[in-house]
């Protein structure tokens, strides 16, 4: 059996770039919306994750002075950080009211 060539790569690269370059149409208003949602949600979902993590260098630190005092070790005070910032419950964005369709035009009577 013969090796694979780099020029074969090379081409069966090139023939599966061909789909992929395709233009994908354009987002409906509902799927920008889920998409906004989703992102609304990720946010959300990373500032509860920085939440946690703060609380837990807190407690962290917390128990790293209260051993070394017990030890009888000498300690450098902490450093100053900002509090932690609870995001709160996960609220979803209310959707913008859809636009009032424009009324039908009467049609003109012809006499």
């Amino acid at each position: 059996m013969k090796p694979i060539t780099p020029a074969l790569i090379l081409l069966l690269a090139w023939a599966g770039a061909g789909p992929a370059a395709a233009r994908l149409p354009a987002q409906s208003d509902e799927a920008k919306a889920q998409a906004a949602e989703a992102a609304a949600r990720a946010a959300h979902g990373n500032k509860l994750a920085d939440y946690q993590l703060c609380r837990s260098r807190e407690r962290a630190a917390a128990h790293y002075y209260k051993s070394a005092k017990a030890a009888g070790k000498q300690t450098r005070p902490p450093l100053p950080v900002p509090p932690c910032a609870d995001p709160g419950p996960y609220g979803a964005t209310p959707a913008a009211p859809a636009a009032p369709a424009a009324p039908a035009a009467p049609a003109a009577k012809k006499s």
